[in-house]
């Protein structure tokens, strides 16, 4: 299985990530992916982009270097009102709004709070996926999340940084389980470096190992082809990949 997508990346933008576009790009190209998301923070992440940032993310090129560039957010989801850190405004201008759970931008709670917070973010009809789900500080119904998922056609990630023990540790029996419920309900995955860094680009061997142990087929793993991701994309209908 070839992913050609690393659709989940972060740049000098995100304040604690340490590349630029360009260099995000060309580590890309060197690694012949054909695509690369760019989704900084939503600005409640402390050191974060303002919110006039996403607006101004027209400005990048479609393609550089041989790789097309998705312009997107990872939002941080904000309670359990499933409320982002990015207004309507801007997201519906996006390729691209992942949403994620932040110890600092979610301050969390029982598993069910957790798990409503996710799900009713799952009903902002702008997010296209929900990143790092297996993070252990957020104790999930996971069963819950991708039977939602599932039906609402929303991406889940299997986060590769999550899996290497610098972030998130303790995330791989939760990520497995998660990979367990999509197989059971054909649950759409995502495969993403979560890069902060231009030498993580296109790091994605631990989790397409999960994935495999778990028997999920690639039909199921949107990033290994455009032609998916961008169908994906024109069905959640981002006005960059609609019909002409």
């Amino acid at each position: 299985m070839r992913i050609v997508a690393d659709l989940h990346t972060h740049t000098i933008a995100s304040g604690h990530a340490y590349s630029t576009v360009k260099e995000m790009v060309t580590a890309a190209s060197r690694l012949r992916l054909k695509m690369v998301g760019i989704t900084d923070h939503g600005p409640a992440m402390p050191g974060g982009p303002h919110r006039y940032h996403f607006g101004n993310l027209r400005n990048l090129p479609a393609e550089l270097d041989g790789v097309e560039i998705l312009r997107g957010v990872e939002a941080n989801i904000l309670d359990t009102s499933g409320r982002l850190d990015l207004p309507e405004y801007y997201l519906r201008s996006l390729d691209l709004v992942l949403a994620g759970l932040h110890f600092v931008c979610y301050p969390g709670g029982s598993s069910r709070e957790n798990t409503q917070a996710v799900l009713a973010a799952m009903d902002n009809p702008y997010v296209d996926g929900i990143v790092h789900p297996g993070n252990p500080e957020y104790k999930l119904d996971y069963g819950a999340m991708v039977e939602k998922a599932a039906a609402k056609n929303i991406l889940i990630e299997i986060n590769n940084s999550s899996l290497g023990g610098r972030a998130r540790r303790g995330s791989r029996d939760a990520c497995r389980t998660i990979a367990d419920f999509a197989k059971e309900t054909g649950a759409l995955l995502l495969v993403s470096s979560d890069a902060h860094f231009c030498t993580e680009v296109g790091s994605f061997q631990k989790s397409l190992e999960l994935i495999d142990a778990a028997g999920v087929g690639e039909e199921q793993i949107i990033n290994t082809s455009t032609v998916k991701v961008k169908d994906f994309l024109a069905a959640k209908g981002k006005k960059r990949f609609r019909p002409s």
